[in-house]
């Protein structure tokens, strides 16, 4: 069987502080099976739009997982 993979892209609502995603990408790369492929974070807009992929229940846990912190640290 062909190993599936899955890529996702969520935006975050914060740009310009680093330490905050940096604790949100922490999360997802801490999913095995997970590649984080790029962080953009853009200060005019204060958003930060991350990639990454893997297989995909280790996709939606990472999400999970990077979704959950973003709501415990960001307002």
């Amino acid at each position: 069987m062909e190993k599936q993979l899955i890529e996702c892209v969520p935006n975050f609502s914060e740009g310009r502080d680093m330490t905050l995603i940096k604790q949100i990408t922490d999360e997802i790369e801490s999913v095995e099976g997970v590649k984080l492929l790029d962080v953009d974070p853009g200060k005019a807009t204060n958003r930060t739009v991350v990639t990454f992929v893997g297989e995909p229940q280790a996709v939606i846990d990472a999400a999970f997982l990077a979704i959950k912190k973003a709501g415990e640290i960001l307002d």
